[in-house]
């Protein structure tokens, strides 16, 4: 007998895994649980709370980010999905659709004894670390009370119409960041898409899935393209939601939401979808810092500022500053630029912009720390944060 090969070995040690997560986050796309009339699947939904109550029974702890809120209340307020591009009726069929959502698992939960609770964010819950610390107790105390946390963003005061760049992007990524919140070992998500297609000239080919992801590279991205036809997001979401938790030190997992006793057949190991294996983990802040934080301003520094940082391992000296953008306040995420004005990380700044542009100003050679090592974090060149 051949012994296995490295990768497979990997993924059967990753599939074993699967079946000893203790904490899982699970999300349902809007494909899932709402069907083509746009309407909400109370039979595809009652059959993923049977699998849920049956995780919970066996010791597990799950968290739900669910989409649908937007299609079920623009369908409740019966409005064409043409006028779903005004980011107004958005808002206004989100605030009616999460009322419907929540009703509708409350009813799928009550034959297993099991309580939802609503759990509405924002992106100052995850880019502001006091809230971001608050969330987790939430989050903490939900599960400790075996209730099932049902997440979504805030769409009804959302600014994912804005111009900013959004922390969340979709439920996707949202989902994601859960799982880095809570350290949880598992992130599921569940689409209409049967996992990451295998490209055969130029196109994605039905049916051929890609097993198994031990590391994300440029090729595989630019294997996924295109947008849901009722979501925000697409394959290229679901990718960057997968790293994220691979960096996290987590499995992922893309599968059907439509396939039979989806989540049980996952969690056994059968291979089934496309894992994604977990990668180094890094730490908690660290993490903060790349996919949570939200970036409030910039600053570029000198070559003797980026040699420290890069080979010293020390902090951001006011000293080695050369511009500022942007308006921030201490405490908050800034951007660290080289000289070329290429971004070489992030970090928590120790004073405002204006102190800082003070002293540019003025010529004075400025003293004190900017970024504390502890507080900062330096872009790998394959970095997609």
């Amino acid at each position: 007998m051949r012994p296995a090969k490295p990768d497979q070995t990997a993924a059967d040690d990753g599939r074993a895994l699967l079946a000893k997560a203790r904490r899982l986050v699970v999300k349902l796309g809007s494909g899932v649980v709402c069907n083509a009339n746009d309407e909400f699947d109370r039979q595809q939904v009652a059959q993923l709370a049977h699998s849920i109550a049956a995780l919970v029974r066996d010791g597990k702890q799950v968290v739900l980010v669910s989409s649908g809120a937007i299609t079920l209340g623009a369908a409740e307020l019966r409005l064409h999905r043409s006028r779903l591009r005004d980011a107004s009726v958005n808002r206004a069929c989100a605030a009616v659709g999460q009322c419907k959502l929540m009703e509708a698992y409350a009813e799928a939960f009550r034959p297993y004894q099991l309580i939802p609770a609503q759990v509405l964010v924002t992106e100052d819950d995850f880019t502001d670390l006091n809230r971001y610390r608050i969330l987790r107790q939430t989050f903490e105390k939900l599960l400790k009370l075996g209730a099932v946390p049902v997440v979504n963003e805030n769409d009804a005061v959302t600014n994912i119409y804005t111009e900013q760049a959004p922390v969340f992007r979709d439920n996707d990524r949202l989902a994601a960041l859960v799982l880095s919140k809570l350290d949880a070992q598992v992130l599921v998500l569940l689409s209409n898409v049967d996992g990451l297609l295998r490209i055969v000239d130029g196109a994605p080919q039905a049916g051929n899935v890609v097993p198994v992801v031990a590391r994300m590279t440029a090729e595989i991205r630019e294997s996924a393209s295109g947008k849901s036809a009722t979501g925000r997001g697409g394959m290229t979401a679901k990718l960057d939601a997968a790293e994220i938790a691979m960096q996290a030190g987590g499995l992922a997992v893309i599968a059907n939401g439509k396939t039979p006793h989806v989540i049980e057949r996952i969690l056994a190991g059968e291979n089934i979808g496309t894992l994604f294996l977990p990668g180094a983990r890094m730490a908690g802040k660290r993490r903060w810092l790349a996919f949570a934080s939200s970036v409030r301003g910039q600053v570029a520094i000198n070559a003797n500022a980026r040699k420290a940082l890069l080979n010293g391992h020390a902090s951001l000296l006011l000293s080695g500053v050369t511009g500022c953008k942007g308006a921030f306040s201490a405490g908050q995420v800034i951007a660290v630029l080289d000289s070329d004005g290429a971004t070489m990380g992030r970090g928590i700044a120790e004073c405002a912009s204006q102190d800082i542009q003070s002293a540019l100003s003025s010529g004075a050679s400025a003293k004190g720390v900017l970024v504390r090592r502890e507080n900062f974090l330096i872009f790998s060149k394959e970095s997609h944060a």
